[in-house]
Protein backbone atom coordinates (compact mmCIF):
# COMPACT_ATOMS: atom_id res chain seq x y z
CA UNK A 1 0.00 0.00 0.00
CA UNK A 2 1.03 3.75 -0.61
CA UNK A 3 0.48 6.76 1.21
CA UNK A 4 -1.18 9.62 -0.82
CA UNK A 5 -1.56 12.68 0.93
CA UNK A 6 -4.33 14.37 -1.84
CA UNK A 7 -7.88 15.65 -1.97
CA UNK A 8 -9.17 15.52 -4.97
CA UNK A 9 -12.21 18.16 -4.01
CA UNK A 10 -8.80 20.34 -4.81
CA UNK A 11 -7.82 19.20 -8.32
CA UNK A 12 -10.50 19.46 -11.73
CA UNK A 13 -11.01 15.79 -12.84
CA UNK A 14 -9.24 14.96 -16.16
CA UNK A 15 -11.66 15.26 -19.46
CA UNK A 16 -11.44 11.91 -21.61
CA UNK A 17 -9.94 13.32 -24.78
CA UNK A 18 -12.16 11.81 -27.83
CA UNK A 19 -9.46 11.36 -31.10
CA UNK A 20 -8.46 14.71 -33.21
CA UNK A 21 -10.83 14.47 -36.25
CA UNK A 22 -10.16 13.15 -39.00
CA UNK A 23 -8.71 16.23 -41.05
CA UNK A 24 -5.40 18.36 -42.22
CA UNK A 25 -3.57 19.81 -39.60
CA UNK A 26 -0.77 22.32 -39.38
CA UNK A 27 1.44 20.53 -36.46
CA UNK A 28 5.75 19.81 -35.66
CA UNK A 29 7.45 17.27 -33.98
CA UNK A 30 8.24 17.85 -30.05
CA UNK A 31 9.87 14.60 -29.40
CA UNK A 32 11.09 11.35 -30.51
CA UNK A 33 13.24 8.14 -28.74
CA UNK A 34 13.57 4.51 -30.10
CA UNK A 35 12.08 2.02 -27.96
CA UNK A 36 12.14 -2.00 -28.28
CA UNK A 37 9.68 -3.94 -29.95
CA UNK A 38 7.44 -5.84 -27.28
CA UNK A 39 8.59 -8.81 -28.40
CA UNK A 40 12.37 -7.67 -28.60
CA UNK A 41 13.12 -8.20 -32.20
CA UNK A 42 12.99 -4.74 -33.39
CA UNK A 43 13.24 -1.50 -32.58
CA UNK A 44 10.90 1.85 -33.43
CA UNK A 45 11.22 5.45 -33.87
CA UNK A 46 8.44 7.22 -31.87
CA UNK A 47 7.58 10.20 -33.06
CA UNK A 48 5.15 12.85 -30.91
CA UNK A 49 3.28 15.99 -33.29
CA UNK A 50 1.96 18.75 -31.81
CA UNK A 51 -0.93 20.61 -33.36
CA UNK A 52 0.39 23.91 -33.50
CA UNK A 53 -2.64 26.20 -34.35
CA UNK A 54 -6.78 25.92 -34.50
CA UNK A 55 -9.54 24.16 -32.33
CA UNK A 56 -7.34 21.25 -31.40
CA UNK A 57 -3.97 23.12 -30.96
CA UNK A 58 -1.94 22.07 -28.13
CA UNK A 59 -3.08 18.80 -28.92
CA UNK A 60 -0.56 15.93 -29.64
CA UNK A 61 -0.31 12.64 -32.03
CA UNK A 62 1.78 9.49 -31.66
CA UNK A 63 3.33 8.06 -34.31
CA UNK A 64 5.63 4.94 -34.47
CA UNK A 65 8.15 3.69 -37.01
CA UNK A 66 9.58 0.14 -37.04
CA UNK A 67 13.09 0.67 -38.37
CA UNK A 68 14.70 -2.66 -37.52
CA UNK A 69 12.96 -5.29 -37.72
CA UNK A 70 13.51 -9.12 -39.22
CA UNK A 71 10.82 -8.19 -41.27
CA UNK A 72 11.57 -6.31 -44.24
CA UNK A 73 8.37 -5.15 -45.39
CA UNK A 74 7.75 -3.72 -41.84
CA UNK A 75 11.04 -1.61 -42.31
CA UNK A 76 10.24 -0.36 -45.80
CA UNK A 77 7.19 0.84 -44.86
CA UNK A 78 8.73 2.51 -41.55
CA UNK A 79 11.41 3.69 -43.62
CA UNK A 80 8.86 5.34 -46.28
CA UNK A 81 7.20 7.21 -43.80
CA UNK A 82 10.29 8.52 -42.01
CA UNK A 83 11.57 10.00 -45.90
CA UNK A 84 7.63 11.36 -46.16
CA UNK A 85 8.55 13.52 -43.25
CA UNK A 86 12.36 14.18 -44.08
CA UNK A 87 10.96 15.67 -47.52
CA UNK A 88 7.61 17.35 -45.48
CA UNK A 89 10.56 19.68 -42.94
CA UNK A 90 13.51 19.40 -45.86
CA UNK A 91 15.67 17.49 -43.82
CA UNK A 92 16.90 15.36 -46.25
CA UNK A 93 20.22 13.73 -44.81
CA UNK A 94 19.41 12.89 -40.88
CA UNK A 95 21.73 11.57 -38.22
CA UNK A 96 19.77 12.18 -35.36
CA UNK A 97 15.98 12.56 -35.04
CA UNK A 98 15.82 15.73 -33.09
CA UNK A 99 16.95 17.50 -36.52
CA UNK A 100 13.08 17.06 -37.14
CA UNK A 101 12.01 18.70 -33.96
CA UNK A 102 9.70 21.99 -34.14
CA UNK A 103 9.31 22.39 -37.94
CA UNK A 104 5.82 22.96 -39.14
CA UNK A 105 4.66 20.43 -41.35
CA UNK A 106 0.73 19.55 -42.60
CA UNK A 107 -0.04 16.41 -41.50
CA UNK A 108 -3.11 14.39 -42.64
CA UNK A 109 -5.11 12.64 -39.62
CA UNK A 110 -7.00 9.48 -40.41
CA UNK A 111 -9.09 7.52 -37.40
CA UNK A 112 -8.52 4.10 -36.81
CA UNK A 113 -10.97 1.76 -37.48
CA UNK A 114 -11.62 -0.39 -34.45
CA UNK A 115 -13.85 -3.31 -33.62
CA UNK A 116 -16.18 -2.46 -30.83
CA UNK A 117 -16.28 -4.71 -28.04
CA UNK A 118 -19.39 -6.53 -28.86
CA UNK A 119 -18.00 -7.19 -31.86
CA UNK A 120 -21.03 -5.79 -33.60
CA UNK A 121 -19.38 -3.02 -35.81
CA UNK A 122 -16.54 -0.53 -36.18
CA UNK A 123 -15.57 2.18 -33.77
CA UNK A 124 -13.24 5.03 -34.62
CA UNK A 125 -11.12 4.61 -31.32
CA UNK A 126 -8.02 6.51 -32.36
CA UNK A 127 -6.17 8.35 -34.61
CA UNK A 128 -3.20 7.91 -37.05
CA UNK A 129 -0.90 10.33 -38.88
CA UNK A 130 -1.78 9.49 -43.19
CA UNK A 131 0.42 11.92 -44.83
CA UNK A 132 2.74 14.81 -44.40
CA UNK A 133 3.33 17.27 -46.44
CA UNK A 134 5.89 20.50 -46.76
CA UNK A 135 4.29 23.54 -45.12
CA UNK A 136 5.65 27.16 -45.84
CA UNK A 137 4.76 30.83 -44.78
CA UNK A 138 1.98 29.74 -42.30
CA UNK A 139 3.98 30.17 -39.04
CA UNK A 140 6.67 32.54 -37.97
CA UNK A 141 9.85 31.53 -38.87
CA UNK A 142 11.54 33.54 -35.95
CA UNK A 143 9.69 31.90 -33.45
CA UNK A 144 10.28 28.33 -34.70
CA UNK A 145 13.94 29.19 -35.11
CA UNK A 146 14.36 30.58 -31.47
CA UNK A 147 12.24 27.48 -29.95
CA UNK A 148 14.56 25.14 -31.74
CA UNK A 149 18.18 26.98 -30.77
CA UNK A 150 16.60 26.47 -27.27
CA UNK A 151 15.55 22.83 -26.92
CA UNK A 152 18.11 20.62 -26.22
CA UNK A 153 20.57 18.83 -28.42
CA UNK A 154 22.79 15.30 -28.02
CA UNK A 155 26.63 15.97 -27.84
CA UNK A 156 28.19 16.39 -31.23
CA UNK A 157 29.35 13.14 -32.39
CA UNK A 158 26.91 10.92 -30.44
CA UNK A 159 24.82 9.11 -33.00
CA UNK A 160 20.87 8.93 -31.60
Amino acid sequence: MAFINFNAADVDPNQSFEPIPAGKYLAAIVDSTTKPTKNGAGEYLEIVLEVLEGPYKGRRLWERLTLKHPNDVVVRIASANLSAICHAVAVMTLRDSHELHDIPMTVTVALRPVVTPDLTGPDASGADVATHLGQTGRVDAALWAHRRAAAPRPPEGLDG
